[in-house]
């Protein structure tokens, strides 16, 4: 698997495929963000992700300097995604960000690969320690991320924004 900008990686069986974001797929991808967002119960009013002010421009906000962003695709259509960069107020801590799934997107181990390409970049930018912050009723994803070795913090870490993050 290639990081490479321009590549995409064919998941089989059923035609997903993980790419780098790209500028056509900033409606896409915030439209993803708001849907699975509702689905939970993560209301823009209570401090998540889907009150971004950046939510409609992820492409620019993933071309900053040790940033990225990747976006599953199925039949041409953007079903989840999810990224990294440099955690807001903190020295040298990557944040694993905006990792979304539509439910047809999931089962299927697509997020843990996002999160080993995500791994790999941060390591390749230099970085040794990652950091996520998610709400309690992601129990899936919290799962996944203890699997991978992420472990639970006592007290947030830099500024990331999203106080209604808890986990």
């Amino acid at each position: 698997f290639s990081l490479d900008n321009h590549l995409s990686m064919p998941i089989t069986p059923l035609n997903f495929h993980i790419r780098t974001i790209q500028p056509q797929d900033n409606s896409a991808i915030a439209q993803v963000i708001r849907t699975v967002s509702a689905e939970f119960g993560l209301g823009a009013d209570q401090g998540f992700a889907v009150a971004d002010p950046t939510l409609d421009s992820l492409y620019e906000v993933y071309q900053q300097p040790s940033s990225a962003y990747w976006v599953i695709e199925q039949a041409g259509i953007v079903v989840g995604g999810g990224g990294l960069s440099p955690l807001q107020g903190a020295r040298d801590i990557i944040e694993l960000q905006k990792m979304y799934l539509l439910p047809q997107a999931r089962g299927y181990g697509l997020a843990r690969k996002i999160i080993d390409c995500s791994l790999t970049f941060a390591r390749q930018q230099g970085f040794s320690q990652c950091y996520l912050e998610t709400t309690a009723s992601l129990q899936a994803a919290i799962k996944l991320y203890e699997q991978l070795g992420f472990r639970h913090l006592a007290q947030p870490l830099g500024n990331s924004g999203h106080h209604s993050c808890e986990v």
